[in-house]
């Protein structure tokens, strides 16, 4: 397969100079606009980023709940929120949030911002296969020529710029350090809070300049090194000397400046920007020869470039953004969600699942190490609830304390996700040593999982009570997705504990027998036992039906012809406007396990404002950029392409074979 050719037809260009593109290299994201810097929008974020605001007054940290909720005992509805306490909710709500580490932006010497008006016959193109990002434009008149990119291994962005502008003086970079703002557009931060924000300037370099930044209780450091004939000084705007520093090249026509960022320690001096640029275009070509590739151009179905598209993009988008120290939020590293970038637990599989298809795997497993950080306060929060095991949260930072938020403790599907990573890490290294990785973790998980349902005394049945579905559409119980998820996960757990030598639990395997049934009604899977009026009248957000034999590998007692039926029926009933962007894949997952791989194709394609993938290959279905669309779409897509456990035994077995989808592919693995 030519993989240069497949990836280098998708490179992307665009004209505007307020669009954002994301360069990063999956912990650290410099979003540059059409200058190549962030004159006129874009966020400097990494996965080690994070900033509290002040606790409200009165309110010590103590009285934080270090579980994220106040709740005693086993859960009976909604997570509560003591009364009287609307300022320690909302900090909560807020914080942590991700951090804008600066702005790198063009700026006119005499102090005027540069307007998006004065830059005309803007041409920008991210080259793929390399990682650069080269942007050329008029600015008043006269030429400028951008190139950057970021650096594989250090969270530094490089830059390149010439232009006679910068020889005249009229034309400077600055580097500023704004207060954190919640927002996403171009930053209008508050440079005057000196009692909270502080940043320290150091000369060890004639041509180098370290910054110690200390934002209420958030520490980081940058460094930025610039080319011979540039020179940098604090910028002379009244209450933002502090923060605000200017870049000048006087009678030279070319700058070059590397910019680096930190937790801790900057270490050595960092390299130049010509061998940043080797060093990320080796990155990016090593990233796309290795792993899986799917190629559609021999294809009679017209839809093949945009569906291509979309999947090299996607594979782009996630390199850049989401393959750190941390699983990333549904933004991914573009800014400012409405959750504060908190990662999502139930998102995590959306974000990183497909790198196990994909064969690229270690761009998953770092972050996959949040279970097991977590692991404290997840047992934590399990004894504060009356359970056994490991009771995973909801939406949170790295600290663990979970986001308040009525359903936090009663989104069940979070909950089996570890169990499946963990399996998914077993298919491609089946050693005692990924045993040993994953046995506490999945043994935690399953032990709360066989704790929480309630068992009736009359029937013997075990049932999820309080349980809100992924839908999200209520607090119900015995819901049809994580009834089936229950079953995949205890019984999963029962086969690890067989690879480990151990017995099997018994009451693991108790509850797993007697789980209530998944709720049918006129021969469909629906909502849950309460809710059997799924269609129409709640078919709408995540259609929790098709989960079951879909994402899911068929579980025993699931009936196929239920599934193939239900799958139909919500194609054409669902309110396909009402939906996010990870329900598209989740329809195309179910619809190929059923033997339906037109409709699969179709519903990858689906024509919906909340399955649009903007010119970045960026899905736009949630209520922003929404990375989980386009984790989805890779897992499905490779599912579709090298096929799943038990699939059909033919080529490409998601795709139709009726000669109209053409689909060539290598270095993916199966589904389960």
């Amino acid at each position: 397969m030519d993989r240069h050719a497949l990836v280098s037809r998708h490179d992307v260009t665009w004209t505007k100079p307020q669009d954002v593109m994301p360069l990063g290299n999956g912990e650290f994201c410099f979003n540059a606009d059409g200058t190549g810097l962030q004159t006129f929008g874009g966020n400097t974020m990494a996965h080690w980023a994070w900033h509290s605001f002040p606790l409200p007054a009165g309110v010590t940290m103590d009285q934080v709940p270090a579980t994220g909720t106040f709740q005693q005992g086993r859960p009976t509805g909604a997570d509560p929120f003591p009364a009287n306490t609307q300022a320690l909710h909302d900090w909560m709500r807020l914080n942590p949030h991700g951090l804008n580490l600066g702005r790198l932006r063009l700026h006119w010497s005499d102090g005027r911002d540069v307007a998006a008006r004065e830059i005309t016959n803007l041409t920008c193109q991210l080259n793929l296969w390399s990682g650069e990002l080269t942007s050329s434009f008029d600015l008043a008149g006269v030429p400028v020529h951008v190139a950057t990119c970021v650096h594989p291994t250090l969270d530094a962005v490089a830059v390149r710029i010439q232009s006679a502008l910068l020889a005249g003086g009229q034309l400077e970079v600055t580097l500023d350090f704004p207060y954190p703002a919640l927002k996403n557009s171009a930053w209008v931060g508050d440079f005057t809070k000196d009692d909270t924000a502080m940043t320290s300037l150091t000369r060890p370099a004639a041509n180098r300049a370290d910054f110690l930044r200390q934002v209420d209780a958030t520490t980081y450091h940058a460094r930025l090194a610039w080319s011979e004939g540039s020179e940098l000084q604090p910028r002379a705007d009244p209450g933002q000397t502090h923060h605000v520093f200017a870049l000048r090249a006087p009678g030279r026509d070319t700058m070059e400046f590397t910019c680096v960022y930190a937790l801790q320690g900057l270490g050595a001096a960092p390299p130049a920007v010509a061998e940043t640029q080797t060093a990320c275009a080796a990155r990016w070509e090593a990233y796309w020869k290795s792993g899986g590739a799917i190629d559609l151009s021999g294809s009679k179905d017209p839809r093949w470039f945009e569906l291509e598209r979309r999947i090299v993009l996607s594979q782009y988008q996630m390199a850049a953004q989401s393959s750190g120290d941390f699983p990333p939020a549904e933004i991914g590293l573009m800014g400012i969600d409405p959750w504060g970038d908190r990662f999502h637990m139930e998102m995590v599989w959306w974000h990183l699942a497909h790198y196990a298809l994909w064969d690229r795997w270690s761009m998953a497993d770092t972050a996959l190490g949040i279970y097991r950080r977590l692991l404290p306060s997840a047992t934590a929060r399990a004894r504060q609830l009356g359970l056994k095991g490991a009771e995973w949260p909801k939406g949170v930072g790295p600290e663990g304390i979970s986001q308040p938020w009525q359903g936090n403790v009663v989104l069940l599907w979070k909950q089996p996700h570890p169990i499946f990573f963990a399996e998914l890490d077993y298919r491609l290294h089946p050693t005692r040593a990924t045993l040993d990785k994953w046995a506490d973790i999945v043994r935690q998980t399953a032990e709360n999982m066989a704790d929480y349902p309630t068992r009736d005394a009359q029937t013997g049945l075990y049932s999820l009570v309080p349980d809100m579905p992924p839908s999200e559409q209520g607090i119900t119980r015995d819901t049809v997705f994580d009834l089936a998820y229950w079953r995949w996960a205890l019984d999963q757990a029962q086969v690890w504990r067989e690879r480990l030598g151990l017995a099997r639990e018994p009451h693991w395997d108790e509850v797993r027998r007697q789980l209530a049934p998944l709720p049918v009604k006129d021969g469909l899977f629906v909502h849950s036992a309460e809710w059997t009026n799924t269609y129409p009248a709640r078919a709408w957000e995540h259609p929790d039906p098709i989960g079951v034999f879909g994402m899911l590998p068929p579980i025993a007692g699931v009936d196929r012809e239920t599934a193939h039926r239900t799958v139909l029926k919500v194609w054409t009933t669902w309110d396909w406007n009402r939906c996010w962007g990870w329900d598209f894949p989740w329809m195309a997952m179910a619809a190929a396990r059923v033997g339906e791989p037109g409709l699969a194709v179709d519903a990858l394609l689906k024509d919906s404002p909340k399955n649009a993938y903007d010119w970045r290959g960026v899905c736009t279905g949630g209520p922003g950029p929404y990375l989980p669309g386009n984790g989805g779409l890779l897992y499905a897509t490779a599912m579709m392409a090298a096929g799943w456990d038990g699939a059909p035994d033919r080529p490409a077995p998601g795709f139709p074979g009726d000669g109209s989808w053409t689909v060539k592919w290598e270095g993916l693995k199966q589904a389960p």
